[in-house]
């Protein structure tokens, strides 16, 4: 098969796109810019896809011995991943950009692009697993090394895009060995730093970053009767389930901490309660979509287990989809939950498929 290798200038995958030579493939890397400011440099284990990313990227793709490029995406970034972000914290939700970016970069414009250009697969460090099952299905699964498994991160994939997409490193045991591979095969990025928080905000400080873009203006923090309890610089600087940094100058009755519980952009309105109003009973998103075949009734209850973050535990729920939503019911309240993430759905190890959070149903009523 015709390979594209998408590098990002990591150890992962630098040892995904070497696995897929050594697999018989005809592979090329490419590099995504993603940066509006080309000259941006990594700091530590702090952002990416930056000229020092390339640059790695490039050295690996030299001592595997495959041609290497690099693709101007920033345009597409800006506005389907980076605009996005803004527009959904101004809407009061909370985004997941990594999500956005597989979606609609990697496995939207790359994979589009490359199919395109003659490619069969595009290939990506991703820990995760395709399965195909006797009918020739394709199916997305948890990686083997669970503490790695970054499957939540790709529930987006749909069956058209799975049927493209390859990870080689999904029955890795540990990130060790990869690392370990990597430096047997001579790439200067064997112990580079994963990196973490969002890439486009390398300083991790996403409450100025957003002060910055959308602006902040004053206004009231209020409890779930609907008194006002302190004033807030801006409603786009909270998230659903923050703790800290509410400034509230009216203690509760019972003593107890306060909890972000809803963030109301069109009224600049925060509303703050116990944490035991952030317990969710149900949950539910129009966007929705199936990793693979859909549940053969999808509009009756089947059982599941649902994960709303990418490293949090899944827990039993039941599914199904009604009026055009997929509504999810853990077994327990779920907590922690905001409008804007993104629920996926697993049957075992298998990602069934996610909805982007519209809205959530309280376990706890006001009162």
């Amino acid at each position: 098969m015709r390979v594209l290798a998408a590098m990002s200038g990591g150890v992962d995958s630098a040892v995904a796109a070497a696995r897929a030579v050594d697999a018989g493939h005809d592979v090329v890397g490419v590099h995504l810019a993603l940066s509006r400011m080309p000259g941006t440099l990594r700091t530590g284990s702090r952002g990416c896809c930056t000229i020092e990313d390339s640059m790695d990227a490039q050295r690996a793709a030299n001592i595997i011995g495959i041609p290497y490029y690099v693709w101007d995406f920033s345009e597409r970034f800006k506005l389907d991943v980076v605009d996005d972000f803004i527009a959904e914290y101004s809407a009061g939700r909370t985004p997941n950009p990594c999500m956005r970016c597989n979606e609609r970069i990697k496995f939207a414009a790359l994979l589009e692009k490359a199919l395109a250009l003659g490619f069969d697969a595009v290939c990506t460090g991703h820990y995760a697993s395709i399965v195909t099952d006797d009918a020739g299905n394709r199916e997305l699964h948890r990686a083997a090394a669970w503490a790695k498994d970054q499957s939540y991160v790709l529930g987006v994939l749909t069956a058209e895009q799975l049927a493209h997409a390859m990870f080689p490193l999904g029955a890795t045991p540990s990130k060790a060995d990869v690392r370990a591979e990597a430096a047997e095969r001579g790439f200067s990025v064997a112990n580079k730093p994963d990196s973490h928080d969002i890439c486009f905000i390398p300083d991790g400080d996403t409450r100025g970053w957003l002060a910055e873009k959308v602006g902040a203006e004053q206004g009231p923090i209020l409890d779930r009767s609907g008194q006002q309890v302190g004033t807030h610089q801006g409603a786009h600087a909270f998230t659903v389930g923050q703790r800290r940094g509410l400034s509230i100058g009216v203690p509760a009755p019972d003593g107890r901490p306060r909890f972000v519980l809803e963030v109301r952009p069109k009224t600049n309105e925060v509303v703050v309660g116990p944490k035991e109003a952030l317990e969710v009973a149900e949950l539910a998103g129009s966007k929705h979509s199936w990793a693979g075949l859909p549940p053969e009734h999808a509009d009756e209850w089947f059982d599941c287990d649902v994960q709303i973050r990418a490293h949090a535990d899944p827990v039993p729920a039941t599914a199904r989809i009604h009026e055009g939503e997929l509504v999810v019911r853990p077994h327990e309240p779920l907590g922690g939950v905001a409008p804007g993430q993104t629920a996926v759905l697993y049957v075992g190890t298998r990602v069934l498929g996610q909805c982007t959070i519209d809205r959530t149903v309280s376990a706890v009523p006001v009162g």
